[in-house]
């Protein structure tokens, strides 16, 4: 909860890398930490020595926002908007803009520039007059309700992917010094929203280690009657681009199909969820294992009712995105799992499969004279 209502964009993730810190100076001594040019963390744990087989969860710390490009007078803003919102969207749209000490002011959008780039860009009028503390690099997010869990569900201002880095940290809070694990840590990127440009850069600079195996967490849009929300987390086999590595999809499938059977509470889905690109895909480009879990997604870059609006039936309006309490708790278990067990050898491959079943079943293919 606290994680995901901090105001975060692409290229400007200082208040979570903040709060990360944070987290890590309270295990002092308990992890090592390793930090690039760029602002992408990579945190492992102490007691394994190297990084040679990795597993590593990564997720991004940004989320869809508005980055102030000017202040003129009579209390007018120029934006540019980071990320991806249909442009009905921000017709009207109430903004809540935020000062580098965290003072807060709002704003009311005005004007959308749709076509410019390489971010649409925005004008909006402030409700009173410009705070001195308000200039060019402070960041504007969707003016929402203050967080919330109803229901088993928690409504917040940006779950796409703190809820994610969330679930990674409590997973390797909870394996620090665990024994019988593989290495595992937690790689948190910056500015994906833009393109993967975290992804891409620490890729490319050999920030993260090519023998390690990429667990890429992410929200993904929920549709109800295919992914719906509260089912379980999802072994995503891909996305709109690519599929994923399936050395690892499978064999993680293996592992959570054979922790349901041992215990039927435990709930997963798994999906291609064909909408939407993850950081899975732009790791698999540069040559690593990957594949990706995620929490199934409502209100998707904080947009209601996305058909709906697309189809004219309603107004387009922002609201606070959400993922259901026990979808997160499985995630962090499906964690567990695949840290613990991804190296334990399989009860069957399906390459061994393939051959019990031919053996058994071959004499069907005997034609009769």
């Amino acid at each position: 909860m606290e994680l995901t209502q901090i105001p975060t964009a692409a290229g400007a993730e200082d208040r979570v890398i903040a709060w990360v810190d944070r987290w890590i100076a309270a295990r002092s001594g308990r992890l090592e930490v390793r930090r690039d040019d760029v602002g992408n963390i990579l945190v492992t744990q102490r007691r394994h020595g190297g990084t040679a087989g990795l597993i590593l969860a990564t997720a991004h710390l940004d989320h869809p926002a508005f980055v102030v490009t000017g202040v003129a007078d009579g209390g007018t803003l120029g934006l540019e908007f980071r990320g991806g919102v249909n442009d009905p969207y921000f017709e009207g749209a109430r903004l809540e803009v935020v000062g580098p000490g965290d003072e807060r002011t709002t704003a009311t959008v005005t004007a959308l520039h749709a076509d410019a780039k390489p971010f649409k860009r925005v004008d909006a009028r402030l409700d009173g007059d410009a705070p001195p503390w308000l200039a060019a690099g402070c960041i504007a997010r969707w003016h929402v309700p203050r967080a919330e869990i109803t229901g088993g569900i928690i409504h917040t201002d940006a779950c796409d992917d703190l809820a994610a880095a969330a679930a990674a940290l409590c997973a390797l809070d909870e394996m620090i010094d665990a024994p019988g694990c593989a290495a595992f840590g937690v790689l948190l990127t910056v500015a994906e929203e833009v393109g993967f440009l975290g992804t891409i850069h620490a890729a490319r600079h050999g920030f993260v280690p090519k023998d390690a195996r990429l667990l890429c967490l992410e929200n993904s849009r929920s549709f109800p009657h295919d992914s719906p929300i509260g089912a379980g987390a999802i072994l995503r086999v891909g996305d709109r681009i690519s599929v994923f590595v399936p050395e690892l999809t499978n064999r993680l499938a293996e592992l959570f199909t054979h922790a349901a059977k041992e215990d039927p509470s435990f709930r997963w889905q798994r999906k291609l969820m064909p909408g939407g690109a993850c950081e899975a895909t732009a790791f698999a480009a540069y040559g690593y294992r990957s594949t990706c879990l995620c929490l199934p997604l409502g209100n998707y870059h904080n947009m209601e009712d996305i058909d709906g609006v697309a189809a004219g039936a309603r107004p387009a309006r922002v609201g606070r995105e959400h993922v259901s309490v026990e979808d997160f708790h499985s995630l962090v278990h499906m964690l567990h799992l695949a840290v613990r067990g991804i190296d334990a050898s399989p009860a069957e491959t399906v390459a061994q499969l393939m051959e019990r079943l031919y053996g058994e079943r071959a004499f069907v293919l005997h034609r009769r004279a």
